[in-house]
Protein backbone atom coordinates (compact mmCIF):
# COMPACT_ATOMS: atom_id res chain seq x y z
CA UNK A 1 0.00 0.00 0.00
CA UNK A 2 1.31 3.78 -0.98
CA UNK A 3 1.84 5.96 1.82
CA UNK A 4 2.44 9.31 2.28
CA UNK A 5 6.92 9.56 2.10
CA UNK A 6 6.57 12.54 5.25
CA UNK A 7 3.41 11.16 7.22
CA UNK A 8 1.40 7.68 7.85
CA UNK A 9 -1.43 8.54 5.34
CA UNK A 10 -2.54 5.66 2.77
CA UNK A 11 -3.60 5.86 -0.45
CA UNK A 12 -6.58 4.57 0.77
CA UNK A 13 -7.78 7.77 2.76
CA UNK A 14 -10.63 9.93 1.39
CA UNK A 15 -9.47 12.85 -0.63
CA UNK A 16 -5.30 11.92 0.12
CA UNK A 17 -3.56 13.29 -3.18
CA UNK A 18 0.40 12.58 -3.73
CA UNK A 19 3.17 14.89 -5.34
CA UNK A 20 5.92 13.77 -7.16
CA UNK A 21 7.70 13.15 -4.22
CA UNK A 22 5.28 11.00 -2.58
CA UNK A 23 3.88 13.64 0.09
CA UNK A 24 0.47 13.81 0.79
CA UNK A 25 -1.77 17.15 0.26
CA UNK A 26 -2.50 17.33 4.16
CA UNK A 27 1.38 17.60 5.01
CA UNK A 28 1.80 19.84 2.02
CA UNK A 29 -1.51 22.27 3.72
CA UNK A 30 0.58 21.40 7.26
CA UNK A 31 3.92 23.14 5.91
CA UNK A 32 2.30 26.41 4.82
CA UNK A 33 0.52 26.74 8.38
CA UNK A 34 3.47 25.65 10.63
CA UNK A 35 4.79 28.45 11.34
CA UNK A 36 1.09 30.10 12.39
CA UNK A 37 0.36 26.93 15.13
CA UNK A 38 2.71 27.90 17.94
CA UNK A 39 1.29 31.80 18.29
CA UNK A 40 -1.95 30.13 17.55
CA UNK A 41 -0.92 27.32 20.56
CA UNK A 42 -0.24 30.52 23.01
CA UNK A 43 -3.34 32.38 22.57
CA UNK A 44 -5.27 29.14 23.21
CA UNK A 45 -3.35 28.50 26.21
CA UNK A 46 -4.02 32.46 27.26
CA UNK A 47 -7.56 32.03 26.68
CA UNK A 48 -8.32 28.81 28.50
CA UNK A 49 -6.41 30.85 31.58
CA UNK A 50 -8.69 33.56 31.10
CA UNK A 51 -11.80 30.93 31.17
CA UNK A 52 -10.49 28.91 34.24
CA UNK A 53 -10.32 32.49 36.48
CA UNK A 54 -13.52 33.65 35.08
CA UNK A 55 -14.62 30.08 36.28
CA UNK A 56 -13.69 30.04 39.72
CA UNK A 57 -15.98 29.92 42.20
CA UNK A 58 -16.85 29.53 46.37
CA UNK A 59 -18.84 25.88 45.87
CA UNK A 60 -19.62 23.50 43.63
CA UNK A 61 -17.20 22.01 41.15
CA UNK A 62 -15.44 24.54 38.29
CA UNK A 63 -14.48 21.18 36.02
CA UNK A 64 -16.05 18.35 34.91
CA UNK A 65 -13.18 16.15 33.44
CA UNK A 66 -14.76 13.10 30.82
CA UNK A 67 -12.10 9.93 32.01
CA UNK A 68 -11.40 6.94 29.59
CA UNK A 69 -8.87 5.84 32.43
CA UNK A 70 -6.49 6.35 29.16
CA UNK A 71 -2.78 8.01 29.26
CA UNK A 72 -4.38 10.81 27.61
CA UNK A 73 -7.11 11.46 29.76
CA UNK A 74 -5.98 11.28 33.08
CA UNK A 75 -2.91 13.07 32.26
CA UNK A 76 -5.13 16.11 31.64
CA UNK A 77 -6.69 15.31 34.65
CA UNK A 78 -3.67 16.41 36.60
CA UNK A 79 -3.06 19.12 34.37
CA UNK A 80 -6.31 20.54 35.49
CA UNK A 81 -6.00 19.48 39.20
CA UNK A 82 -2.71 20.77 39.94
CA UNK A 83 -1.31 23.18 37.24
CA UNK A 84 -4.87 24.86 36.79
CA UNK A 85 -6.42 24.04 40.40
CA UNK A 86 -9.33 23.68 39.00
CA UNK A 87 -12.02 21.89 41.43
CA UNK A 88 -12.93 18.55 39.15
CA UNK A 89 -15.45 15.88 39.12
CA UNK A 90 -13.79 13.12 37.01
CA UNK A 91 -16.63 11.11 34.79
CA UNK A 92 -15.95 7.75 33.39
CA UNK A 93 -18.64 6.73 30.71
CA UNK A 94 -18.51 2.87 31.58
CA UNK A 95 -19.49 1.04 28.09
CA UNK A 96 -18.83 -2.36 29.50
CA UNK A 97 -15.41 -3.32 28.28
CA UNK A 98 -13.11 -0.88 29.66
CA UNK A 99 -9.69 -2.56 30.82
CA UNK A 100 -9.53 -4.48 34.46
CA UNK A 101 -6.21 -2.46 34.44
CA UNK A 102 -7.90 1.00 33.38
CA UNK A 103 -10.23 0.71 36.17
CA UNK A 104 -7.96 -0.03 39.12
CA UNK A 105 -6.01 3.05 37.71
CA UNK A 106 -8.97 5.09 37.94
CA UNK A 107 -9.59 3.79 41.49
CA UNK A 108 -5.87 4.62 42.47
CA UNK A 109 -5.21 8.00 40.82
CA UNK A 110 -8.20 9.22 41.59
CA UNK A 111 -7.67 8.80 45.31
CA UNK A 112 -3.72 9.76 45.14
CA UNK A 113 -4.93 12.87 42.86
CA UNK A 114 -7.06 13.65 45.32
CA UNK A 115 -10.63 14.13 42.92
CA UNK A 116 -13.85 12.87 42.92
CA UNK A 117 -14.98 10.35 40.91
CA UNK A 118 -18.56 8.92 39.45
CA UNK A 119 -18.91 6.94 36.25
CA UNK A 120 -22.09 5.73 34.29
CA UNK A 121 -22.80 2.05 33.39
CA UNK A 122 -25.46 1.98 30.68
CA UNK A 123 -27.43 -1.39 30.90
CA UNK A 124 -25.66 -3.97 28.23
CA UNK A 125 -28.15 -5.25 26.15
CA UNK A 126 -28.97 -1.62 25.29
CA UNK A 127 -24.90 -1.33 24.36
CA UNK A 128 -24.80 -4.48 22.78
CA UNK A 129 -27.18 -3.51 20.21
CA UNK A 130 -25.85 -0.03 19.61
CA UNK A 131 -21.98 -1.80 19.05
CA UNK A 132 -23.34 -4.47 16.43
CA UNK A 133 -25.54 -1.89 14.59
CA UNK A 134 -22.22 0.38 14.77
CA UNK A 135 -20.67 -2.58 12.94
CA UNK A 136 -22.18 -1.24 9.86
CA UNK A 137 -20.10 0.54 6.99
CA UNK A 138 -22.94 3.48 6.78
CA UNK A 139 -24.23 3.78 10.38
CA UNK A 140 -22.45 7.07 10.70
CA UNK A 141 -21.77 9.30 7.59
CA UNK A 142 -17.91 9.16 5.78
CA UNK A 143 -16.82 11.89 6.94
CA UNK A 144 -16.97 11.23 10.89
CA UNK A 145 -15.16 7.67 9.85
CA UNK A 146 -12.37 9.94 9.02
CA UNK A 147 -11.29 10.20 12.80
CA UNK A 148 -12.69 7.04 14.39
CA UNK A 149 -14.38 3.85 13.72
CA UNK A 150 -18.49 3.57 13.92
CA UNK A 151 -17.57 1.90 17.23
CA UNK A 152 -15.83 4.43 18.79
CA UNK A 153 -18.14 7.16 17.43
CA UNK A 154 -21.27 5.71 19.25
CA UNK A 155 -19.04 5.32 22.35
CA UNK A 156 -17.63 8.51 21.81
CA UNK A 157 -21.65 9.80 21.26
CA UNK A 158 -22.84 8.91 24.38
CA UNK A 159 -20.32 10.04 26.51
CA UNK A 160 -20.30 13.46 24.75
CA UNK A 161 -24.07 13.27 25.48
CA UNK A 162 -23.94 11.74 29.71
CA UNK A 163 -21.12 14.49 30.16
CA UNK A 164 -22.82 17.34 29.27
CA UNK A 165 -26.17 16.69 30.64
CA UNK A 166 -23.95 16.20 34.10
CA UNK A 167 -22.42 19.88 33.47
CA UNK A 168 -25.64 21.06 32.88
CA UNK A 169 -27.27 19.59 35.76
CA UNK A 170 -24.52 19.98 37.89
CA UNK A 171 -23.83 23.71 36.88
CA UNK A 172 -20.42 22.82 35.89
CA UNK A 173 -18.41 25.77 33.28
CA UNK A 174 -16.07 23.32 31.64
CA UNK A 175 -16.22 19.83 30.27
CA UNK A 176 -12.77 19.03 29.63
CA UNK A 177 -11.75 16.03 27.28
CA UNK A 178 -8.35 14.29 26.71
CA UNK A 179 -8.05 14.26 23.61
CA UNK A 180 -4.09 13.96 21.88
CA UNK A 181 -3.04 17.23 19.88
CA UNK A 182 -3.63 15.01 16.84
CA UNK A 183 -7.22 14.15 17.52
CA UNK A 184 -8.98 17.25 16.54
CA UNK A 185 -8.48 20.58 14.84
CA UNK A 186 -6.72 23.27 16.83
CA UNK A 187 -9.61 25.85 15.67
CA UNK A 188 -11.76 23.20 17.99
CA UNK A 189 -9.93 22.91 21.18
CA UNK A 190 -11.68 25.77 23.09
CA UNK A 191 -15.14 26.46 22.20
CA UNK A 192 -18.28 27.53 24.41
CA UNK A 193 -21.07 25.25 23.76
CA UNK A 194 -25.19 26.95 23.35
CA UNK A 195 -28.43 25.46 22.65
CA UNK A 196 -28.42 25.80 18.75
CA UNK A 197 -25.07 24.13 18.28
CA UNK A 198 -25.80 21.16 20.44
CA UNK A 199 -29.12 20.67 19.15
CA UNK A 200 -27.62 20.96 15.64
CA UNK A 201 -24.61 18.15 17.40
CA UNK A 202 -27.30 16.00 18.80
CA UNK A 203 -29.42 15.65 15.80
CA UNK A 204 -26.03 13.41 14.11
CA UNK A 205 -25.50 11.67 17.32
CA UNK A 206 -29.10 10.73 18.54
CA UNK A 207 -31.21 9.92 15.82
CA UNK A 208 -28.58 7.15 14.29
CA UNK A 209 -29.28 5.47 18.10
CA UNK A 210 -32.69 5.91 17.97
CA UNK A 211 -33.02 3.80 14.97
CA UNK A 212 -31.22 1.01 16.86
CA UNK A 213 -32.68 1.48 20.09
CA UNK A 214 -35.57 3.84 20.45
CA UNK A 215 -36.53 6.40 22.55
CA UNK A 216 -34.59 4.47 25.53
CA UNK A 217 -31.32 6.19 24.45
CA UNK A 218 -32.60 9.64 24.93
CA UNK A 219 -32.17 9.55 29.07
CA UNK A 220 -28.42 9.60 27.80
CA UNK A 221 -29.03 13.32 26.39
CA UNK A 222 -30.65 16.71 26.86
CA UNK A 223 -34.20 16.97 27.37
CA UNK A 224 -36.34 20.60 26.26
CA UNK A 225 -35.93 21.61 30.34
CA UNK A 226 -31.95 21.86 29.68
CA UNK A 227 -32.31 23.65 26.84
CA UNK A 228 -34.34 25.96 28.79
CA UNK A 229 -30.89 27.09 30.55
CA UNK A 230 -28.34 28.55 28.42
CA UNK A 231 -26.60 29.96 30.85
CA UNK A 232 -25.56 26.80 32.19
CA UNK A 233 -24.03 25.50 28.76
CA UNK A 234 -20.23 24.95 29.22
CA UNK A 235 -16.91 24.98 27.27
CA UNK A 236 -15.56 22.14 25.60
CA UNK A 237 -12.02 22.37 26.65
CA UNK A 238 -9.19 19.57 24.82
CA UNK A 239 -6.05 21.20 26.89
CA UNK A 240 -3.32 18.82 25.37
CA UNK A 241 -4.61 20.13 22.29
CA UNK A 242 -2.21 23.84 22.84
CA UNK A 243 0.07 22.63 26.19
CA UNK A 244 3.14 20.77 25.75
CA UNK A 245 2.95 17.12 24.76
CA UNK A 246 5.58 14.73 25.36
CA UNK A 247 4.87 10.68 25.87
CA UNK A 248 7.17 10.06 27.86
CA UNK A 249 6.59 12.76 30.30
CA UNK A 250 3.39 12.10 30.44
CA UNK A 251 4.02 7.77 30.91
CA UNK A 252 6.48 9.28 33.85
CA UNK A 253 3.73 11.57 35.86
CA UNK A 254 0.81 9.23 35.68
CA UNK A 255 2.58 6.65 36.88
CA UNK A 256 3.92 8.60 40.02
CA UNK A 257 0.10 8.28 40.54
CA UNK A 258 -0.48 4.59 40.38
CA UNK A 259 -1.05 4.40 36.82
CA UNK A 260 -0.01 1.23 34.90
CA UNK A 261 0.36 0.44 31.18
CA UNK A 262 -2.96 -2.44 30.14
CA UNK A 263 -1.46 -5.60 28.68
CA UNK A 264 -4.95 -6.61 27.28
CA UNK A 265 -5.29 -3.50 24.69
CA UNK A 266 -4.33 -2.70 21.22
CA UNK A 267 -0.93 -0.35 20.98
CA UNK A 268 -3.70 3.03 20.41
CA UNK A 269 -5.46 2.36 23.63
CA UNK A 270 -4.26 1.92 27.19
CA UNK A 271 -8.28 1.67 28.53
CA UNK A 272 -10.74 -0.16 26.32
CA UNK A 273 -10.86 -3.98 25.50
CA UNK A 274 -13.47 -3.39 22.64
CA UNK A 275 -10.80 -0.93 20.71
CA UNK A 276 -9.28 -3.81 18.61
CA UNK A 277 -12.61 -5.11 17.01
CA UNK A 278 -13.75 -1.66 16.10
CA UNK A 279 -10.18 -1.33 14.48
CA UNK A 280 -9.90 -4.69 12.66
CA UNK A 281 -14.12 -3.72 11.34
CA UNK A 282 -12.54 -0.47 10.16
CA UNK A 283 -9.83 -2.28 8.19
CA UNK A 284 -11.80 -4.11 6.79
CA UNK A 285 -14.64 -1.80 5.61
CA UNK A 286 -12.97 1.30 4.83
CA UNK A 287 -9.39 0.43 3.83
CA UNK A 288 -7.59 2.19 6.60
CA UNK A 289 -6.91 2.33 10.07
CA UNK A 290 -9.10 4.64 12.33
CA UNK A 291 -6.17 5.74 13.91
CA UNK A 292 -4.15 6.70 11.08
CA UNK A 293 -5.20 10.38 10.90
CA UNK A 294 -4.35 11.04 14.65
CA UNK A 295 -1.33 9.37 14.48
CA UNK A 296 0.01 11.33 11.00
CA UNK A 297 -0.98 14.53 12.69
CA UNK A 298 1.26 13.67 15.66
CA UNK A 299 4.21 12.72 13.44
CA UNK A 300 3.73 16.01 11.35
CA UNK A 301 3.72 17.97 14.44
CA UNK A 302 7.16 15.60 15.63
CA UNK A 303 5.44 14.22 18.50
CA UNK A 304 5.90 11.09 17.02
CA UNK A 305 8.34 9.71 14.78
CA UNK A 306 7.18 7.82 11.01
CA UNK A 307 8.27 4.60 12.28
CA UNK A 308 6.42 4.98 15.84
CA UNK A 309 3.47 5.45 13.78
CA UNK A 310 3.34 2.69 11.24
CA UNK A 311 4.30 0.41 14.09
CA UNK A 312 0.78 1.28 16.00
CA UNK A 313 -0.97 1.07 12.79
CA UNK A 314 0.18 -1.74 10.76
CA UNK A 315 0.21 -4.00 14.60
CA UNK A 316 -2.37 -7.26 13.88
CA UNK A 317 -5.31 -6.70 16.43
CA UNK A 318 -4.90 -9.37 18.98
CA UNK A 319 -6.57 -12.04 18.37
CA UNK A 320 -7.70 -13.57 21.43
CA UNK A 321 -9.06 -9.89 22.31
CA UNK A 322 -11.38 -9.79 19.09
CA UNK A 323 -12.63 -12.64 20.07
CA UNK A 324 -13.52 -12.04 23.00
CA UNK A 325 -15.90 -8.94 22.14
CA UNK A 326 -17.23 -10.71 19.19
CA UNK A 327 -18.33 -13.50 21.74
CA UNK A 328 -19.82 -10.53 24.08
CA UNK A 329 -21.81 -8.77 21.28
CA UNK A 330 -23.17 -12.12 19.80
CA UNK A 331 -21.01 -11.58 16.32
CA UNK A 332 -20.42 -14.99 15.02
CA UNK A 333 -17.99 -14.08 12.22
CA UNK A 334 -16.57 -11.00 10.13
CA UNK A 335 -20.04 -9.41 8.44
CA UNK A 336 -22.52 -11.42 10.49
CA UNK A 337 -24.55 -10.43 13.17
CA UNK A 338 -25.11 -13.60 14.70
Amino acid sequence: MKRCTQCILPETFPGIQFNEDGVCNRCLSYQKRRDKLEGQKKRLRAKFERIVANCRRDEGYECLMSWSGGKDSTYTLTLLKEQFGLKVLAFTFDNGFVSETARRNMERVAENLGVDFIAVKPRFDLLRRIFVASTERDFYPQKALDRASNICTSCMGLAKGIALRIAIEKDIPIIAYGWSPGQLPLASAIFKTNPDMIRAMLQGTVEPLQVVVGDEVKVYFLTEEHFAEPARFPYNVSPLAFLDYDEERIFDRIAALGWERPDDTDPNSTNCLLNAFANEVHRRQMGYHPYVLELANLVREGYLTREEALARVEAPENRRMVELVRARLGISSPGSKR
